[in-house]
């Protein structure tokens, strides 16, 4: 079925099993809301399908880039700013970077895809978006982000988050629905390389919202 994926995974290293504390939201078919679960609850491995932004790191101590923010002023999302930030100062050159931010106030715009693909093809942004399923769900949440400044020719998603929480409402994050009490709290890290796998001959620009 499709859902929304949260990875949170610790590899194998100095013979030590992968941990799986990932989390996955999809629609609750008895009652079409928002079903967050672990997904090493149902699951055993790490697999996933059609596409995903993951940052992966050593986890050593070290450096990190703290994001503080509150009441939104402008129209575009925390991490939209940052990554336009980061275009607008890095101009042609490809800046990526990943981290966890914490929605700590306030309320948040998402969606979950449905359990089933469409019954006919989605040629539009509007399509897709009458497709999908969109809810309002509430702080504290805890997003996992990944951006790129501009596309280094490679086909990316310049910009990609997810969202889960303790409380049982995750999904694909759009921007906060509260701008004048919204808080925020992040730290980043800069991508030493950026690999692209998988790369789909054909490709488009629907549904990259």
């Amino acid at each position: 079925m499709n859902a929304e994926l949260m990875p949170l995974v610790l590899t194998a290293h100095e013979g030590k099993p992968a941990v799986n504390a990932s989390y996955f939201a999809s629609i609750n078919p008895a009652d079409g809301k928002c079903l967050q679960e672990k997904y090493s609850d149902r699951f055993c491995d790490c697999d996933f399908g059609l596409l995903a932004n993951l940052y992966a790191c050593e986890g050593q101590p070290g450096k990190v880039m703290e994001v503080r923010a509150s009441r939104r002023t402008g129209e575009d999302s925390l991490v939209s700013c940052m990554r336009k930030t980061m275009e607008e100062h890095y101009g042609d050159k490809s800046i990526a970077l990943g981290g966890t931010f914490l929605i700590q106030k306030g309320k948040a715009k998402i969606h979950i895809m449905p359990r089933e693909f469409s019954s006919c093809p989605l040629n539009t942004n509007e399509d897709v978006n009458n497709w999908l399923k969109h809810f309002e769900i509430s702080a504290p949440l805890i997003c996992q982000s990944v951006m790129v400044s501009k596309d280094p020719g490679l086909d990316l998603r310049v910009e990609h988050t997810h969202v889960f929480s303790h409380h049982g409402e995750g999904g694909h994050y759009y921007i906060d629905t509260t701008p004048s009490t919204v808080e925020y709290l992040g730290y980043f890290l800069p991508a030493e390389f950026v690999y692209r796998i998988d790369r789909p001959v054909e490709t488009h620009n629907v549904g990259r919202d």
